[in-house]
């Protein structure tokens, strides 16, 4: 198992929702930056659909200003949030979502990809979409794909504690093991403030992987629009 990343320049971060890239990629994120890599984030919906809020504004809004202070915190070059339907990704054509990442991986001329893994970490359908559309961009232009994974005793740890859905990897399967320093990503998820009201259990899944985070390659090849 390696304890280091590719050695690249530019870096485009595919998620789902605002919060994505601090409370699950933050410490990938920043160790790129700490590297020396550029850094873009595109985000595929606001969030409003989020049952975590701390008032009655506008989540949307809220969220995508949280999301601009997260880049900022992590050094983020370019953001992009699109307005897709948050919960309802699966059901907008993966050709169209792929044409986004393309896009931008070409604007910003990135040479590698990063996701959450296959299956969502958490089991949600958006973030398995936009996985799959950060594949089929990747299969197009010839880029690696790099996957924020965790360890399956972790998941199961949450799974047992909290009744979740975490899905985890078998050691065998993780290709990357980093030691990270979590500051400047709980600075950046500290950005997220209509996130935080009620969440034990991000605070416990970075109790429990301490100063690590783990990275699978993920394989193009097999996937196809759909």
């Amino acid at each position: 198992m390696d304890t280091e990343l590719p050695a690249v320049q530019r870096v485009l971060a595919v998620c789902a929702h605002p919060d994505d890239e601090s409370f699950g990629l933050g410490a990938i994120l920043a160790r790129f930056r700490r590297e020396g890599a550029q850094v873009s984030v595109l985000c595929f919906t606001r969030g409003e659909a989020s049952t975590l809020r701390i008032d009655d504004q506008d989540l949307a809004v809220v969220r995508w200003a949280e999301l601009e202070a997260a880049a900022q915190v992590l050094g983020i070059q370019r953001t992009e949030l699109l307005a897709y339907p948050d919960g309802g990704l699966q059901h907008i054509p993966l050709a169209e979502l792929e044409a986004h990442v393309t896009r931008l991986a070409c604007e910003v001329q990135a040479e590698l990809l990063l996701v959450f893994d296959e299956g969502g970490i958490t089991g949600h359908p958006d973030h398995m979409r936009a996985t799959e559309a950060a594949c089929v961009a990747a299969g197009d232009r010839g880029l690696p794909v790099l996957a924020w994974a965790i360890p399956r005793e972790v998941t199961e740890a949450l799974n047992t504690e909290f009744g979740a859905g975490f899905v985890g990897r078998e050691a065998q399967d993780l290709a990357i093991v980093l030691q990270v320093d979590r500051a400047v990503q709980v600075q950046a998820i500290r950005c997220h403030v209509s996130q935080l009201g009620d969440n034990p259990v991000l605070w416990r899944r970075l109790e429990l992987l301490g100063s690590h985070e783990w990275l699978r390659s993920l394989s193009v090849a097999a996937v196809q629009p759909g």
